[in-house]
């Protein structure tokens, strides 16, 4: 029943604390107010912010909604505003970073040269068979051979044994994709 009613019925029945009333309008409307982050900050990690920021604040603002405007122009009116403010919070950041620009520079490139690695990996173990998939991926989550042993039901040897079969074939994966 709560689909049929509109926006303004379930923006104030929110504002009035009606849960499952927030919770329909927000998956009403949350894929409308994402994109339209997306397209104020022109950054897709920034419109995840905005987007989660509102929505973490929408709870007090329904509180002076009053039904005379649709809910979306409200709405899209607290996305401007919101997206105004993270321009000014980053352009405050801009300016507290002068001189450190070439470093900060260096960093961002180590982290997306990390993100980029952590990718491949993951695209390269799903071609792992299951049991070196799941040993690996237990390693890699900073769990002890012996613990990994544990988990899986296996020896300890047989950990160490996988890895290196694991390692063996990621670097084949690797040099494959290097020859093209």
């Amino acid at each position: 029943m709560r689909k049929k009613t509109d926006d303004i019925g379930l923006a104030l029945a929110a504002a009035g604390g009606d849960a499952d009333a927030f919770s329909v309008l927000l998956t009403r409307r949350y894929d409308g107010l994402f994109a339209l982050c997306f397209r104020l900050t022109g950054s897709k990690a920034d419109a995840e912010d905005l987007t989660q920021d509102i929505c973490a604040m929408l709870p007090s603002k329904l509180r002076s909604y009053k039904g005379n405007a649709a809910f979306t122009t409200w709405l899209y009116r607290i996305a401007v505003n919101a997206s105004h403010d993270h321009r000014r919070k980053q352009a405050t950041h801009t300016r507290a970073a002068v001189g450190w620009g070439g470093w900060e520079m260096n960093r961002q490139a180590e982290i997306a040269e990390g993100q980029q690695q952590a990718d491949w990996l993951a695209v390269a173990m799903c071609q792992l068979s299951q049991d070196l998939r799941d040993t690996l991926a237990l390693v890699l989550d900073d769990l002890t051979h012996a613990a990994a042993a544990d988990v899986l039901g296996v020896s300890e040897g047989t950990i160490s044994w996988r890895i290196s079969q694991a390692k063996k074939q990621l670097s084949a994966l690797r040099d494959i994709e290097d020859q093209t």
